[in-house]
């Protein structure tokens, strides 16, 4: 069995090196010529550099362009919230009824468009604390060890039988049957620590210094996430998020990493998707659109997206 993956960041060349370590087919789909010239240059190897080791390794990777006439059977989407749904309808054509479809994005919005696009398809979304990042094209640091939590999105089946690549290429994962719930938890928390840490300009351990700021967002994402099926307390809200403050401390957010590196940021698929979500519902979200409005100006003063 064979895995595609979309997108070449982080994630998606974490996921290509540990498969193909295991001898498991992999393939990375990527964006363009100039981008698969950049590969070959490297002689078609990522740098891997795996969590608890000082030495990267360099792993042989193929690679193929969204045109390749090859069927897809697995197919991982690995890149940002906001690409995720034209780089599946770059590849369509090449999925079947019996392709499996793998959702590795962050907040909410992109997922169900893409099980919209694909009726008829298996469509898996996940939620993964694994940590890494690129220190340049192609050159993955494992960061921090997590798990990834996947369930189906649409019509829940027995997990799949090619999870076994997984296990065997020692990537940590859950199979759930509540994999919603899961991703309102996971937007809850990104909503709670990704802007802050953009607006204040700090790791996620400094974070600990606004908690009169937490509790007023919690206490409308908890609201959210009861009137949308997921009931829970601001305290629960809290309490989880304090938790991931207190376990990544250290870490950078995604978000700031995206406006350090002067990326377009996922703001819609986060603080975007669950105002819009708390105004359709009826929820109160003054904390919440006030957070939204003044990342959106930070935004604009560094001349990103707004979106």
């Amino acid at each position: 069995m064979s895995w595609h993956i979309l997108g070449p960041g982080s994630l998606g060349c974490l996921w290509a090196a540990r498969l193909s370590q295991a001898h498991i087919p992999a393939s990375l789909i990527l964006r363009n010529q100039h981008r698969l010239a950049a590969l070959q240059r490297q002689g078609n190897q990522i740098s891997y550099l795996a969590y608890g080791q000082s030495s990267p390794l360099d792993i042989a990777i193929n690679a193929q362009l969204a045109s390749h006439p090859q069927p897809i059977e697995r197919l991982i989407v690995a890149c940002k919230a906001y690409d995720a749904v034209a780089a599946v309808e770059s590849v369509k054509t090449r999925l079947s009824s019996n392709s499996g479809v793998f959702l590795l994005q962050n907040g909410m919005g992109s997922q169900q468009a893409i099980a919209q696009l694909l009726p008829g398809i298996r469509v898996i979304a996940a939620s993964s604390t694994e940590g890494a990042f690129l220190t340049q094209p192609f050159h993955c640091t494992h960061a921090g060890q997590g798990t990834t939590l996947l369930g189906d999105l649409v019509h829940t089946q027995p997990e799949p039988t090619c999870l076994r690549d997984w296990q065997q290429a020692q990537i940590s994962y859950q199979w759930t049957d509540t994999i919603l719930a899961a991703l309102w938890r996971k937007l809850a928390i990104n909503c709670l620590i990704n802007p802050l840490t953009v607006l204040y300009q700090c790791k996620n351990g400094q974070l600990t210094q606004q908690t009169e700021r937490l509790t007023a967002l919690a206490h409308e994402l908890a609201q959210l996430l009861s009137a949308a099926g997921y009931p829970c307390t601001a305290e629960d809200v809290f309490a989880q998020c304090l938790q991931v403050i207190q376990n990544t401390a250290q870490n950078t957010s995604s978000m700031l990493q995206d406006v350090l590196n002067q990326r377009r940021t996922e703001i819609s698929y986060i603080t975007g998707f669950a105002l819009a979500q708390s105004q359709q519902l009826g929820t109160s979200h003054r904390a919440l659109l006030d957070l939204h409005s003044q990342l959106q100006a930070r935004l604009q003063q560094l001349g990103l997206p707004l979106d």
